[in-house]
């Protein structure tokens, strides 16, 4: 359950924090107070779209944070697959707002929007105030009986969808063999002249490296033979001036003195090493000139591969291997058009079965749908029932449609209903007022909720279109509800707010010149005239307070009724 809420910063708001209970908690207040900015900032926090000037002008950030108090072990499970530690019973959703940016953090981790819907899901379902008009689209219908029957339903699903997955792929690929059948020819003869393009190439993987390599040596060559022939002659011993040919000079001119004066002798020894060494790198130069020979021919081939590969490259793939994979494809595609009438049959035939296996499995998800909305629809009746509807009849409608096959099968599902007696049962869409829709969006919640773990439900003026006996009946619909549900309502009426097991007061004042939005929980005589202040508006006489008083004590003792029952 909510046990904390927490906001600052946002737009009236400049901070509040109020503890919830558990059972029926009430959010009431004048209009324009900041009652449904309360909502609207439980929902930053679980990740919707925030408006761009939500933050207080004075202020350089903004806060939300809601703590849970999760017990339920099941639930603690999944939140645990989810990386959320729950080891001290406690979740805390919170979202930072700064101009242009936003944090979002659970248990003090950073998250994704994503991932906080995804947590958010296990802990709290939240009723807007509009949403009651979803109810007037046939998708929404769908939805709410597959939410009713996922424990059967949702591993059907899930399997189907991926059979469904293949068999549209089976099927586009037959439609697009079906349009080549009439290209067959020229696609056959395009397939064939690029097989023979690259296969008469004859490449080998690394050629190509190696080619270039040749080729950048090649178109170097003169400019190597040079520098390589002027080193040689540099340092040779073919000329006077060569380095060879000087040291050696050196080297006979000293053995000529050493026997004069032995200290010599170290002294020509390294000359003799120094010639040595020349003549060893004078070999070794003299054979890499030798193999820089250039050819003009040799180039023009190397030049010419490297163009056709290159050619290849701009064609089928950036590399020789891509190459070779392409050709795989397109041989694998050639030899499919050479027998292209027994191809597309062994397609017709695996949609067929395909489109047999799909069908047979839409049976099998219809019959539960079917069997979900008997029970179901039944539960609504009941339910819209206990709302004060005088003799509503509820049917769901489910149409198979062969033809009509997506990824959740082939039913439309459409909520059926008549709220007066003698009315010929019709579309919900053709006859529910906006007050009705609030009252059956309350009975599907109130039954959906029986089976979904989900502790904290919260409604945004579910009351709207409704008064007097209708709304004594919504009130102990919710206080029924709060009975395994911890629920937060957000009220105009007096009828709904007297039912509460805490009460709190949204209120607009002035606080140093600025308007601000407030939130407080009321006390029992603070709840009388609150109550006194929704039944009469601006004056609240001794009479009207004596009947608030009433109102209260009328809803203690059905509350009480209630809990022996």
């Amino acid at each position: 359950m909510l046990v904390n809420l927490h906001v600052k910063n946002i737009a009236l708001i400049n901070e509040v924090e109020i503890d919830l209970e558990e059972g029926f908690n009430v959010l009431s207040g004048e209009t324009g107070a900041g009652k449904s900015l309360i909502i609207d900032s439980v929902n930053f926090a679980l990740g919707s779209k925030v408006p761009k000037d939500i933050v207080r002008e004075d202020s350089d950030h903004a806060l939300v944070e809601l703590t849970f108090t999760v017990r339920d072990q099941e639930i603690k499970d999944r939140l645990k697959e989810l990386m959320v530690d729950v080891s001290d019973d406690q979740v805390l959703l919170s979202r930072k707002l700064t101009k242009g940016r936003s944090i979002l953090r659970v248990n003090g981790e950073s998250m994704t929007i994503a991932q906080v819907r995804e947590i958010a899901a296990l802990l709290i379902d939240i009723h807007g105030q509009h949403e009651h008009q979803s109810l007037l689209y046939k998708k929404k219908h769908g939805e709410i009986l597959d939410e009713y029957c996922k424990e059967s339903l949702s591993d059907k699903l899930k399997s189907f969808r991926v059979r469904f997955e293949e068999y549209n792929n089976a099927l586009k690929e037959l439609e697009e063999e079906r349009e080549v059948s009439a290209n067959l020819e020229k696609e056959t003869a395009f397939l064939e002249f690029e097989i023979n393009e690259i296969r008469g190439a004859a490449l080998e993987e690394g050629e190509d490296e190696e080619l270039e390599a040749s080729y950048r040596k090649m178109q170097n060559s003169k400019k190597l033979m040079e520098a390589v022939s002027l080193a040689h002659r540099l340092s040779g011993n073919d000329s006077e001036e060569g380095a060879g040919s000087l040291v050696g000079r050196g080297v006979k001119s000293l053995g000529q003195v050493t026997g004069i004066d032995p200290a010599l002798d170290d002294i020509a020894n390294m000359l003799g090493e120094v010639e040595d060494l020349l003549n060893d790198f004078s070999r070794t130069i003299a054979e890499y000139e030798q193999g820089l020979e250039y050819s003009e021919e040799e180039y023009a081939r190397v030049e010419e591969r490297l163009n056709v590969i290159n050619k290849l490259k701009d064609k089928y793939g950036s590399d020789i291997k891509a190459i070779k994979e392409s050709l795989k494809e397109k041989e694998d595609r050639y030899e499919k058009l050479i027998d292209h009438d027994s191809y597309v049959n062994q397609l017709e035939e695996k949609v067929k079965k395909d489109r047999e296996d799909i069908l047979k499995r839409c049976r099998e998800i219809s019959e539960i749908r079917r069997k979900a909305a008997r029970k179901l629809s039944k539960e609504i009746e009941e339910g819209v029932m206990d709302l004060n509807f005088l003799d509503a009849k509820f049917e769901i409608s489910i149409d198979s449609n062969e033809d009509r096959i997506n990824s959740l099968g082939f039913d439309e599902v459409e909520f059926m209903i008549s709220t007066n007696p003698g009315e010929k049962i019709k579309p919900l869409v053709q006859v529910a007022s906006g007050g009705e829709l609030s009252r059956i969006m309350l009975a599907l919640k109130s039954v959906l909720a029986a089976k979904d773990r989900v502790s904290t439900l919260i409604f945004d003026e579910i009351d709207t279109g409704i008064s007097g006996r209708t709304a004594q009946k919504v009130s102990e619909k919710l206080a029924l509800l709060a009975k395994t549900h911890q629920v937060i309502c957000i009220t105009h009426l007096p009828q709904i707010a007297a039912m509460a097991d805490a009460h709190f007061e949204i209120e607009k004042g002035v606080t140093d010149g600025r308007t601000e939005t407030n939130i407080r929980q009321l006390s029992r005589e603070e709840i009388v005239k609150e109550l006194a202040r929704m039944l009469s508006g601006a004056k609240v006489t001794d009479a009207v307070l004596g009947s608030a008083r009433e109102m209260k004590e009328l809803a203690d003792r059905v509350k009480a009724r209630d809990q022996d029952v």
